[in-house]
């Protein structure tokens, strides 16, 4: 397995560019399941799950080029209703195409989904808005069978905000007969750039942004040219790079809008900003000021970002506590941020982070990928040399990031495995 080593203790600088949002790309690329033809998607990330997803498309029927960061996926040919064990059980987005499948075909055959370890993840939310649209599920050897003769709208309510039940039913009610309410939807910009691109599919919906969309269905859809919006959990990632090293660093390609919680903590962490268009630049502070933390729904504190905020507050002059409501179990990386001096203790959903003076480089391991993240960031601003393997996990969701840290000059180098 590639490993990265990483000599800690150094300032950065310079620009980056942040790439397309893989969890706006992926369901996106599901939902070009829904129309007949050639769907254009530009600024999409080289990314393992994305190639993941490309081969799933692929198995289904579609034919697909990738050309730099355009991805043309024509969906002429496709007519396979099964997403198998082999794909689905390596990313847990695979569920996205549950939703397109039985919209366009009437019916479905998807193993239950894998992906990260970060806790308990249940499928259940979507498998009731399908029945609610009028599917009928079986659940047989590890496989969702869900059929279908003509999906029909319904009142949908989710007893709790999730990002991938709600791309699901959308994707699935806008072919569905007659009217659907989602309520309690969640409000992520990547479910409104979703929601955006069905639009210009020829979807009727209303309310996006909110908590309450309505469609219309209508009898088909047709294949668009789209952009991905950039991801706000990379531009995050970097932003506290430069704030554990104390550097200064120009973020371009981003959206300012959609980081308006983890901007106002690094504020009150200590640090400010120039936003300037589609870009943010950041500014070191005097010191780094304890925060406490609590993950919720957008536009709250995003999870994704929780474990890259704890690394910084290893280093504040005083406690911190962090509370991870959207999944309690996100802490794997606290063992491997105690290794390299940290001083953090877990009670429940909530970390307590009591800083110290100092990183010290060590071997640490990779358990996730935000966590991944976590731990480069600790070992850019640690002394000495830092270890870090299983990074396939960062492969996921971060595009050449080493890279991209080499170019503001860190030193950090993968060693293939």
């Amino acid at each position: 397995m590639d490993k990265f080593i990483i000599n800690g203790n150094r300032k950065l600088s310079g620009e980056v560019r942040i790439s397309g949002a893989k969890n706006a790309a992926l369901p996106i690329m599901t939902a070009s399941l829904l129309a007949r033809g050639k769907t254009v998607l530009h600024n999409v990330p080289h990314l393992n799950d994305i190639k993941m997803m490309a081969h799933l498309l692929r198995v289904i029927g579609a034919r697909i080029d990738f050309d730099g960061s355009t991805m043309t996926i024509d969906t002429t040919h496709c007519s396979y209703f099964e997403a198998p064990y082999e794909l689905v059980s390596k990313m847990r987005a695979s569920i996205y195409v549950l939703g397109p499948l039985l919209a366009r075909f009437g019916q479905a055959r998807v193993s239950f989904p894998g992906g990260c370890a970060i806790g308990t993840r249940p499928v259940d939310l979507h498998l009731k808005a399908m029945e609610q649209l009028g599917a009928k599920i079986n659940l047989s050897h590890g496989y969702i069978i869900a059929q279908t003769d003509r999906l029909t709208g319904n009142r949908i309510n989710f007893a709790k905000s999730s990002v991938g039940a709600t791309a699901n039913a959308l994707m699935a009610a806008v072919l569905a007969e007659g009217d659907t309410l989602l309520e309690n939807c969640a409000r992520e910009p990547e479910i409104s750039s979703l929601a955006v691109l069905l639009q210009q599919m020829g979807a009727q919906i209303k309310g996006i942004g909110t908590r309450i969309l309505n469609i219309r269905g209508v009898k088909e859809l047709h294949p668009v040219e789209a952009t991905i919006i950039p991801d706000r959990i990379e531009a995050g990632t970097f932003l506290v790079a430069a704030a554990i090293t104390n550097s200064t660093i120009k973020i371009t390609n981003c959206c300012s809008e959609h980081l308006e919680s983890p901007l106002e903590k690094l504020r009150n962490i200590g640090f400010n900003f120039i936003l300037d268009n589609d870009a943010i630049t950041i500014n070191p502070g005097n010191i780094i000021l304890p925060q406490n933390l609590q993950t919720t729904p957008y536009p709250g504190f995003p999870t994704d970002l929780q474990a890259q905020f704890m690394s910084l507050l290893t280093l504040a002059g005083g406690e911190s506590r962090i509370e991870d409501t959207i999944f309690p179990d996100r802490f794997m990386h606290v063992a491997e941020l105690n290794r390299l001096d940290a001083d953090i203790t877990v009670q429940g959903n909530t970390a307590l982070i009591r800083g110290v003076k100092f990183l010290s480089g060590a071997p640490v391991m990779a358990t996730d990928l935000r966590a991944s993240a976590a731990l480069v960031l600790a070992g850019l601003a640690a002394q000495g040399t830092t270890e870090i393997s299983r990074i396939y996990h960062i492969d996921r969701g971060y595009e050449r990031i080493e890279e991209k840290l080499v170019n503001l000059g860190a030193e950090i180098k993968r060693i293939q495995g």
